[in-house]
Parts: structure tokens; sequence; C-alpha cells
């Protein structure tokens, strides 16, 4: 405990602007993150906790946050957010800057829940953090990774971030001790869902919410953009974490635990068919399909009171803009 004051008055000193502000780390029982933050006595007696009951949302017990499901597209109001979802601690200097990229289409509801659960949590973690929902255009198929290609990069240009987080927009986090920053290797923090049994399915598995820093993403050549339709993409992506000479890390499984907000198999996202015939092709494809192919077009781009939206046209199976079925020509 003492280490970790002492850590928290040396970054305070070292940051002048936070100089004002190094009383909170006398008055403050602090814990150590990873040694990276600290956190209150309140909420060091409160660390592990589910979010949910057997069926119901319990209501988020948080002083600093003014939450309410009420408000139009379901916005939680919020006052420490700024405008786009981007916060930054009040009262000292965030060591750790964390982007969270979720692919979204059709799943409003869903992201609701997220959103009224997440910013709590990360600001509980005192991150500099900004939330991006990437959005897919049209009806197409859905393509988890090539939105999540294309949310890397859109975020990146709005600032220098140092961990980036792809998240599921149906995943919960259920402990504070999992914290929303990136690891020396790549790291898959969704290690235990209520889905699974609170259980890993399978050594290989990266699904759910992992994590990147922009050069390991760099290494891997990001993710596959040719899975369209539901699944292959997430073991496709495992295996580019062992290709590039890199490895998974992950929290304990009572640390990594989430809850999946049920729901039935999206419109648009059926299953993919191909995904284990280029799932045995990967180790050929990884360098010539990811970050270096990655084609989209940003149709718009709006600063919501809680997040980001971004929404893309990122095309279908036949390309960017695929060939128009010529007209029906009428009966005479």
């Amino acid at each position: 405990m003492l280490d970790c004051m002492k850590n928290s008055l040396s970054h305070c000193l070292h940051h002048p602007l936070a100089i004002s502000h190094c009383v909170c780390v006398c008055v403050c029982v602090c814990v150590c993150w990873g040694e990276s933050s600290c956190c209150s006595k309140q909420q060091a007696a409160t660390n592990t906790f589910s979010v949910f009951h057997m069926t119901d949302l319990m209501p988020v017990k948080d002083l600093c946050v003014v939450s309410s499901l009420r408000g139009k597209s379901g916005s939680v109001k919020n006052p420490l957010v700024v405008r786009g979802g981007r916060y930054r601690p009040p009262n000292c200097v965030a060591r750790h800057r964390t982007a969270i990229i979720i692919p979204h289409r059709h799943r409003e509801h869903h992201l609701k829940f997220l959103l009224y659960y997440l910013h709590p949590f990360l600001q509980r973690q005192q991150l500099n953090y900004g939330i991006y929902v990437i959005h897919q255009a049209g009806n197409y198929t859905f393509n988890r990774a090539k939105l999540m290609n294309a949310g890397l990069r859109e975020a990146m240009r709005e600032e220098d971030w140092d961990c980036l987080f792809f998240h599921d927009v149906d995943l919960i986090p259920e402990d504070d001790r999992n914290t929303y920053v990136c690891d020396s290797n790549p790291k898959h923090a969704a290690v235990a869902m209520d889905k699974f049994g609170y259980k890993l399915p399978y050594k290989m598995y990266f699904g759910g919410v992992s994590a990147l820093t922009p050069l390991q993403y760099l290494k891997m050549n990001g993710f596959p953009n040719n899975y369209w339709g539901w699944g292959g993409e997430d073991d496709d992506i495992g295996i580019r974490v062992s290709l590039a000479g890199m490895y998974i890390t992950r929290p304990s499984v009572k640390v990594g635990r989430y809850k999946m907000i049920k729901h039935k198999l999206d419109k648009g996202n059926d299953v993919n068919p191909k995904r284990f015939n280029m799932l045995a092709k990967t180790r050929q494809t990884w360098r010539l399909d990811g970050m270096n192919t990655v084609e989209y077009e940003v149709i718009s781009r709006e600063y919501l009171p809680l997040y980001t939206n971004i929404t893309v046209n990122i095309g279908t199976e036949a390309g960017l803009h695929p060939p128009r079925p010529p007209p029906k020509r009428k009966r005479d």
C-alpha cells in the first residue's frame, strides 16, 4: 500500500499540472491496480461484484455518476463524460489512455446497457478513455473484424491512444480488478463468460473483449477483413497473435468475468459457412489480408453525449462498391 502511495506521489511530482491534486493520494486508501492507479476505500471494499441479479440489472451505486436510462436514444446522463464519450480523471493525470471500440449494428438496446455500466467501471479505474461505436451502414452481411480495423484507424486519428479495447456490445464486465489497460502481449479480457459457465471455452479463444497496443496491432497486421457473418474471425485473430511471435495474456477466471445480455442471432449476421476453410489458410493469408488491405468509407461521425458514433460503409464480399444488378425489363 505504501509503495502504491509513493508511486502515485512520484507520478504527481513529475507532472506539474497534477501537483495541486496530490493531496488526494494522502486522504485515500490506495489499492494497486497493476501498479498503475488507485481507488477509494469504498471502491476497494467492493472490488468484486456482480452487476446482475438472476434476471434483473442491479442499479449502479456510484455517487460520482448520475445515471438514468431516460432521454433520447436511451442516453445516460453522466456529467463527468465529455461529449463524444471522452473522460479524464478530474483530480489526477491518468497513466493510461484507452480507446474502447465497439462494432455495432441493430443493437441499440444492448448498447444502452453496456454504456450504463461501462462508464462508471472505467472511471473507477481512473483512465483517460474514449468510447467509439463503429456502426456498419446498410443491411449487407455483418463483418465484425473489418469494423474493428476501421474503428482502430478512426480512433487513432483523434488521439494517440496507448491501448485499444475491442468490446462486444453484449458483454458486461463484473469485476473492477479487470483493468482496461494493455499488457506486454495481446490481452484477452473476457476469460470467463456466463455463457460458457464462467470458463475459458478453449485455449486459443480470443473473442468477446480483447486489447492490443498499436504496436501489437501492427505486428499482427490487424484483423482479417474477409470473415462475413458470424464466427471464425476471433480464432483467426488468435492465430495471428502466435504467427506474429506474441502470445495471449489473460486475467484469472475469477477476475475476467462477464455477463452476456441474452439475444437472438442478428439479422444479417448468419453463421459463416466458409469459416473453417478460411481458418485453415490463416498462415498463408494473415500478411496479405488485414490492416494493410482494409477499405471503408466514413459516412458520418457523431459526437453523442456518451460515445462517438462512426458510421462506415465496409461494402460486401464483392468489394466496397459491389456492382448493382441490372434493372428488370418490363414485359411488353
